[in-house]
């Protein structure tokens, strides 16, 4: 075989490694959103609680956020693929379990097993994205992950409202988690023949009192977040999430000991002095709030405030779904390379536009607003967000070396997912806040749309300091310097 053939076919394998490993993380989230639109029908079908339905939710978001950065780091220690491979087969039976699941309480602990299966696997995706490909092709592939991003945001509601309402076999809601089936079975196969493996080139260890702080901390923030509103903000919950803070003081502190004793910690403190991830990082977390206010509260009106149907609030997202995903295509590709991070900064400005276009056409049409009628702020609010999600994964990690690439991975999965909980719990300030406790059914939709209105605003404000905190990142990603070549670690073979 020559030369130009072993690297058509080593070239063959990598983008279809890419694809699986893409697919897998469009199920994730996927998942993620998938349920909500089914909720309604669990709760007939099943007599579950209200408290349960939260669980529903709120458990697979509290396993995932609490085990990102331990998901990544075992990658880092025991091979990303095998990680990979072993989370998908989790996610997989845990989604059979859940869609077979007898009673609430079955579903609500195959749920949190699905999120801690989840947490083994999403790191890994950017991790074996960041180890096989070099730092010169790594914007056209965050292109392609940023369209993923996008559409599995939106189509998720979309999927659900489809496989809810056809009802197919009589299975009502379970369609939902098993679907995942044939696509986790096809990753397993595929992923085995096609990934390559690849560690962390020195040898690391497991830091199991890292692990213990480290999920203390997100689940003592996270928890009273998620149950917060239904509870009532009781006491104890913010007395849990002031307890938090001298959590990730201690974790901070070990890990800095840890890190001079055998070079070993769960979190690389290190990784916050290289300047584009620290700052990405910011970025990352507040554009988390302002994603979690949005898509809740955007739901909410729509369904509840208009009345619509869960079919034509999925609809009516498909215009946003391709904007996020032929934006941030072209970002990566085109635009970032020749203007930085003026793209980045441009998407935030262009986002917000499209927030208050949104309000203007929500308090000029009211109630009687039409789908069409959206399409404008939710094309212009798409563009901005795909201008954002590819380029922000592509500076955070560009600079990262590869044998951190785990860890990295994990902590950027983390603060997203802690900016959306803490989105979510804005809303019940933002939004609920503005809704009385009891209304007619006349009073609904006005209140609603009043409320939405409101929460805009917030999301609208939120873009404007992203804006300003992007101007910390670095011009340009490292591999789109001119002159500049790829960084040491990007010429070290890989572990195989």
């Amino acid at each position: 075989m020559t030369s130009t053939e072993q690297t058509s076919g080593a070239d063959r394998r990598r983008w279809i490694a890419l694809a699986i490993v893409m697919t897998a993380a469009f199920m994730d989230l996927v998942d993620v959103t998938i349920v909500n639109i089914a909720i309604p029908s669990i709760q007939r079908d099943e007599g579950a609680s209200f408290s349960q339905i939260q669980w529903i939710t709120a458990g697979y978001a509290l396993a995932f956020a609490a085990g990102l950065i331990t998901g990544g780091r075992l990658g880092d220690i025991y091979g990303r693929r095998r990680l990979f491979l072993l989370g998908v087969a989790g996610f997989t039976l845990a989604s059979a379990l859940c869609g077979f699941a007898v009673d609430p309480a079955m579903l609500v602990t195959a749920r949190v097993l699905q999120g801690g299966m989840a947490a083994m696997m999403v790191p890994q995706v950017l991790s074996i994205v960041h180890a096989t490909f070099p730092a010169h092709e790594r914007g056209k592939v965050f292109g392609l992950f940023g369209g993923v991003v996008g559409l599995g945001a939106v189509s998720g509601p979309l999927l659900g409202a489809l496989l809810t309402e056809w009802n197919l076999f009589g299975l009502e809601w379970r369609p939902i988690f098993l679907i995942n089936l044939p696509v986790g079975i096809a990753a397993v196969l595929l992923g085995r023949r096609f990934i390559t493996e690849s560690r962390a080139p020195h040898a690391l260890k497991l830091d199991l009192v890292g692990v213990a702080l480290v999920t203390l901390g997100l689940l003592m923030l996270l928890y009273p977040l998620t149950r917060g509103r239904e509870l009532g903000w009781p006491l104890w919950g913010h007395l849990l999430m002031a307890g938090s803070l001298p959590v990730f003081a201690a974790l901070v502190w070990y890990e800095r000991r840890k890190a001079a004793r055998d070079g070993s910690p769960l979190v690389e403190l290190s990784l916050f002095r290289v300047r584009s991830f620290a700052a990405g990082i910011a970025v990352q977390t507040v554009f988390g709030v302002a994603l979690g206010v949005f898509f809740l509260v955007w739901t909410l009106y729509m369904q509840i405030g208009l009345g619509w149907s869960v079919l034509r609030a999925g609809l009516t997202g498909v215009p946003f779904s391709l904007a996020v995903s032929t934006a941030a295509a072209l970002s990566v590709q085109f635009l970032v390379p020749r203007f930085g991070r003026k793209v980045l900064q441009a998407g935030a400005l262009t986002m917000g536009l499209g927030v208050l276009l949104y309000i203007w056409e929500s308090h000029r049409y009211g109630l009687a607003i039409a789908s069409w009628q959206m399409a404008l702020p939710l094309v212009v609010m798409g563009v901005g967000m795909g201008l954002i999600v590819a380029p922000l994964t592509d500076a955070i990690l560009s600079e990262v070396p590869r044998e951190h690439a785990g860890s990295a991975s994990g902590l950027l999965n983390t603060v997203q997912q802690m900016g959306n909980a803490l989105g979510l719990g804005l809303v019940s300030v933002v939004f609920f806040g503005q809704i009385a406790d009891r209304l007619t059914p006349a009073q609904v939709g006005p209140a609603f749309v009043g409320a939405f209105q409101h929460a805009l605003w917030w999301v609208a404000g939120v873009m404007g300091l992203i804006f300003l905190l992007m101007s910390a990142l670095p011009k340009r990603p490292a591999q789109h310097v001119e002159g500049g070549g790829e960084p040491v670690e990007e010429r070290e073979l890989l572990t195989v």
